[in-house]
């Protein structure tokens, strides 16, 4: 099969955007092969890209479009933020939809992405979810923080859902943060059952952190806005952050703005790389 697509980043963390309205994609399910989402996300045998995205119609009256997120690993998650910003300006360049302002059905639920008038982009992703089962993580009780212990080692760590697993651990400094070494270990930890996200953030003040997140199914990434998100909320309930903060990644900034109710607010910017046809194995 023969597909459009369209190379796009969110502060460098980039993706493979497939348009799903305008030309058939295979049926509902996991829309290509994992061994073929591999390839094509290998950076040296394919497109190259941390997540696959995909477009296609809502399948409810509430929603503009289905947004779906294929991991390079060929597995399906329910959230990503830096690429809802690059889902909102991919509908509107490819003229898919002329509004200011869409309602994207995720497996996690619907979120509003807004288009500002600087061309970055607010999403809404929704509120926290701090139970356990929400996350989800196999302790009993809920907590502000909790140890997570691999052989010999522990680590204290806040967790928290977001359509998607996060826990975030406090630093000295993320450039000498053990992410390569301890990010795998607490990604496939026993507590995660559908693995996690692991964030290292350094707080410089209450409204400005440093951040570096390695990313269940894809390794450390340039920037992760569902990580950002989740590393304010987390500084917030361990009070050593307020409401606005400016997530410093190793791709660029991003703007968060969480009251305590209600959704979680991210802004930041998200940029077209180039449009392409490729063949695609539907089988």
């Amino acid at each position: 099969m023969n597909l459009r697509f369209t190379k796009m980043h969110g502060l460098g963390n980039d993706f493979m955007v497939i348009d799903g309205i305008n030309q058939p994609l295979p049926e509902d399910g996991l829309p290509f092969p994992a061994d073929e989402i591999r390839r094509l996300g290998s950076r040296h045998f394919g497109v190259g890209f941390d997540q696959m995205l995909i477009v296609q119609p809502a399948r409810g009256g509430e929603a503009d479009f289905r947004y779906r997120i294929l991991n390079a690993d060929g597995s399906e998650v329910s959230q990503c933020g830096n690429g809802a910003r690059c889902f909102a300006l991919f509908v509107r360049d490819q003229g898919l939809s002329d509004k200011q302002e869409v309602v994207v059905e995720t497996a996690a639920g619907l979120m509003t992405l807004t288009i500002t008038p600087d061309e970055q982009v607010t999403v809404d992703m929704g509120a926290p979810r701090w139970a356990p089962d929400a996350i989800p993580m196999t302790t009993k009780a809920e907590a502000d923080s909790y140890f997570l212990v691999s052989g010999t080692q522990a680590w204290e760590v806040g967790a928290v859902g977001l359509g998607n697993p996060h826990c975030t651990l406090l630093v000295e400094n993320v450039d000498t943060a053990p992410v390569e070494t301890v990010g795998p270990i607490l990604e496939s930890h026993e507590q995660f059952p559908e693995r996690v996200n692991v964030g290292f953030m350094q707080v410089i003040n209450r409204n400005e952190v440093r951040l570096r997140v390695y990313e269940r199914g894809a390794g450390e990434t340039l920037a992760c806005g569902s990580g950002a998100c989740a590393a304010v909320v987390i500084g917030q309930r361990r009070g050593v952050l307020d409401q606005q903060v400016t997530v410093h990644l190793p791709g660029g900034s991003l703007q968060i703005e969480y009251a305590g109710t209600g959704g979680i607010r991210m802004t930041g910017p998200a940029s077209h790389v180039y449009d392409g046809n490729i063949e695609i194995k539907t089988d």
